[in-house]
C-alpha cells in the first residue's frame, strides 16, 4: 500500500514538475485565477493517464503520453497564456529536458539501494531541488530568450526539441538506443556537441545585432532629448525677447533722459546695444507656425556665423501633425547636418543652403538641399557618415517621418545634397 501510494506520488510530481517549469519559463502572472487554472490542469490530466494506466498497461500509456501531457500543456500556454505556438512548445521541450536529472538520479539511487520506492523517492526530492534551483537561478533568463526574438527562440529550443524527439523515437518507439550499435552510441553526443557549436556561434551573432539596436536606440533616444532641451531653450529665448518688449517703457524713458540732457553720443551707444539685444533674441517670422519660426530662426543665426547663405520659403499654419520635440528634432537634425555639410567646404563663397517647407493636403512637405565638399555615401537609402558619434541625426529623421506614415528620400543631384520628405 505505501510502496503504491509513493508510485503514484512520482508520477504525480513528475507531471506537477514539468506543468509547473513550462508555465514558468513562459512568464505566467503569478495570481490565484492562474493557479487554479493551472492546478485543474494538472489534476485533469493525471486522472486521463491514471485511466489510460489501468486500461491499456504502461507500455502503451508511455507511447501516447506526449498526447496525455505535453500537447495540452503547450496548448494551455498559448491559448489560456496567450503565448506564441513557438513560445508554448519550446517552453514545453527545455521542460521535458529539466525532468531527466531527476529520472537519473532517482535512477541512481533505486539501484544503488534496489529498491523501486527509492527510486521514486529520490526522483521526488530531486525534483524540488531541481525546482528551486530553476526558479531561483534560470527562469528569468530562460523567459528572457524565449520573449527576446524569434530567432533567439529558435536557438535556444532547438537542441531541446531534437532530444525530446530522439528520446522518443530511441528509446519509447524503437529500441534503438539499447541495441548497443555504435551508431547509437555516437549518434548523441555528436549531434549534442554540433548543435552546442552551432549554438553559441550563432547566438553571438543575434546577441551582437541586438547589443547594435539596443545602441542606435539609445542615440535616437538621446536625440531625442536634446530635441526636447534645444527646443526648450527656443522657447526660453521667445520669453526674454516678450520681457525685453514689456521693458521698453523703461528704455524709453532712459533714451529721453539721454536725449534732453544732449548726450547724443551715450544715446546713440545705447540704441546700438539694444538694437544688438533685441535681434539676438527676438526670432525671425519666416511663417505662421511659432515652433518652426523659432527653429529657423535659430539656425539662420548658426548658417550666419558659418558664412553659410541660407535661403528660407516657409509656408505653414499654425498647427501641424507634429509635437513641437518631434518638429523639433526633424529640422533641427536636417539644418544640422546641411550646416555641417556647408563647414567643410573650403571656399566660403560655395556654401548654400535652400529650405521649402509648406502644407499640401494637410502634409507636411520638406525639401532641404546643401552643397556640399564631399559626395556622401549611401546605405539602405541613408546617408554614411564616417565620423564617431555622427549619422544618428538621419535615423531619426527618418524615424520620425515613418512614425507618421510619411516618405523620404536622400538623394545627390547637380552637386547638391538633398534631402525630402512629406508626412
Amino acid at each position: 500500500m505505501v510502496e503504491t501510494a509513493i508510485e503514484f506520488s512520482r508520477y504525480f510530481i513528475a507531471l506537477l514538475f514539468g506543468v509547473a517549469v513550462a508555465v514558468n519559463f513562459t512568464g505566467m502572472v503569478r495570481t490565484r485565477k492562474n493557479y487554479l487554472a493551472l492546478g485543474c490542469l494538472t489534476i485533469i490530466l493525471f486522472i486521463l493517464q491514471f485511466v489510460c494506466l489501468q486500461l491499456w498497461g504502461m507500455g502503451m500509456t508511455l507511447k501516447i503520453y506526449p498526447l496525455l501531457s505535453h500537447l495540452p500543456v503547450a496548448v494551455f500556454i498559448a491559448l489560456y497564456l496567450k503565448r506564441s505556438w513557438l513560445i508554448s512548445l519550446t517552453s514545453m521541450f527545455v521542460s521535458f529536458l529539466c525532468c531527466q536529472p531527476p529520472r537519473w538520479i532517482g535512477t541512481v539511487v533505486g539501484e544503488t539501494f534496489n529498491n523501486a520506492s527509492m527510486n521514486h523517492i529520490g526522483y521526488i526530492v530531486t525534483a524540488f531541488l531541481m525546482y528551486y534551483f530553476l526558479e531561483k537561478y534560470a527562469v528569468n533568463s530562460i523567459q528572457h530568450l524565449l520573449e527576446r526574438s524569434v530567432k533567439s527562440c529558435l536557438l535556444f529550443g532547438a537542441m531541446p526539441a531534437f532530444y525530446y524527439l530522439f528520446d522518443y523515437a530511441g528509446t519509447v518507439y524503437t529500441d534503438f538506443m539499447y541495441s548497443g550499435a555504435r551508431t547509437a552510441v555516437q549518434f548523441m553526443p555528436f549531434v549534442t556537441s554540433a548543435f552546442y557549436l552551432v549554438f553559441v556561434l550563432l547566438y553571438y551573432a543575434e546577441t551582437q545585432k541586438q547589443a547594435s539596436i539596443q545602441r542606435e536606440r539609445d542615440m535616437l533616444d538621446t536625440q531625442f532629448r536634446q530635441a526636447q532641451t534645444e527646443f526648450a531653450s527656443l522657447r526660453q529665448l521667445q520669453q526674454n525677447a516678450a520681457a525685453y518688449r514689456h521693458d521698453m517703457r523703461h528704455h524709453f524713458a532712459l533714451l529721453q533722459g539721454l536725449a534732453a540732457k544732449g548726450h547724443i553720443e551715450e544715446l546713440k551707444e545705447y540704441l546700438q546695444t539694444a538694437q544688438s539685444d533685441m535681434d539676438a533674441i527676438t526670432p525671425i517670422r519666416f511663417c505662421e507656425n511659432e515652433t518652426v519660426n523659432l527653429i529657423l530662426s535659430a539656425f539662420a543665426t548658426k548658417a550666419k556665423q558659418s558664412g553659410i547663405l541660407l535661403t528660407v520659403e516657409a509656408r505653414l499654419p499654425d498647427s501641424l501633425p507634429f509635437s513641437d520635440t518631434e518638429l523639433c528634432s526633424l529640422l533641427s537634425n536636417a539644418l544640422e547636418n546641411a550646416i555641417h555639410a556647408c563647414d567643410n567646404i573650403v571656399d566660403s563663397n560655395e556654401r548654400y543652403i535652400k529650405l521649402r517647407v509648406y502644407s499640401k493636403n494637410n502634409k507636411l512637405c520638406i525639401d532641404i538641399r546643401n552643397s556640399y565638399q564631399v559626395e556622401p555615401i549611401f546605405h539602405h537609402g541613408l546617408p554614411v557618415s564616417k565620423e564617431q558619434g555622427h549619422g544618428f541625426g538621419t535615423k531619426s529623421m527618418a524615424h520620425i517621418v515613418e512614425k507618421h506614415g510619411g516618405v523620404f528620400q536622400f538623394s545627390v543631384k547637380d552637386g547638391w545634397f538633398i534631402f525630402q520628405a512629406t508626412t
